[in-house]
């Protein structure tokens, strides 16, 4: 296993970048520790608290009467009902997340097994079915979308210059098409990906 003193960290601007960056890394994570975990739990609790009280008719109609929402008001039942619907979008949004992450890493060189470690220590076959479409083989020569942070793409294989490339439409509506320049598609979808995250939305905007 790759220690961390080991993996080389070029600068964006050293030609082994993109190689070093698409290049699996192991182990890829340390446990969360204990704070770790405390920590999430309270900025979940943070963004999904503050959906409950924009979804709460209770909040809604304190709103209304100009009247300020006390906090001691989120253990009223109704309330709490509202903060288990917000909790329920919170998974969702887990469930995007993830199954974008599970694709980029499974297109850029993951396994299954790698990725059912990574959620929790499910079974390759079990990760295989909850992301189907997340690992490719490297020889396929078919299109491969890619969605993330709000945009889309489609990275493509020109079998002419046996080279990848990609399209993509990002969440501010900016478009791209790339040079047939990539030698593998693990590097076509990190230069997707840079431009979506360049391109993408600030928190809490959604597409115009």
């Amino acid at each position: 296993m790759t220690e961390a003193a080991e993996i080389p960290t070029p600068d964006k601007n050293d030609e082994t970048f993109w190689t070093t960056a698409t290049t699996l890394m192991e182990p890829s994570w340390t446990e969360p520790t204990t704070d770790d975990t405390f920590t999430m739990d309270e900025r979940v609790h943070d963004a999904v608290r503050a959906l409950a009280e924009r979804i709460s008719t209770r909040a809604r109609a304190y709103r209304t009467a100009g009247k300020p929402f006390d906090p001691v008001l989120m253990a009223a039942p109704d309330v709490q009902l509202a903060l288990l619907r917000s909790l329920y979008e919170a998974k969702q949004s887990v469930d995007r997340l993830a199954e974008s992450a599970a694709t980029v890493a499974g297109r850029s060189g993951a396994n299954y097994a790698q990725l059912g470690a990574a959620w929790g220590g499910i079974k390759r076959q079990s990760a295989r079915l909850k992301w189907p479409h997340a690992v490719v083989r490297k020889s396929t020569r078919e299109s491969i979308p890619l969605h993330y942070a709000g945009g889309s793409a489609v990275v493509h294989h020109d079998a002419d210059a046996d080279a990848w490339w990609y399209t993509a439409t990002a969440a501010d509506q900016q478009e791209r098409e790339s040079e047939a320049v990539h030698s593998t598609y693990a590097e076509a979808i990190a230069g997707a990906t840079e431009f979506l995250l360049a391109h993408a939305l600030p928190d809490g905007q959604g597409p115009a």
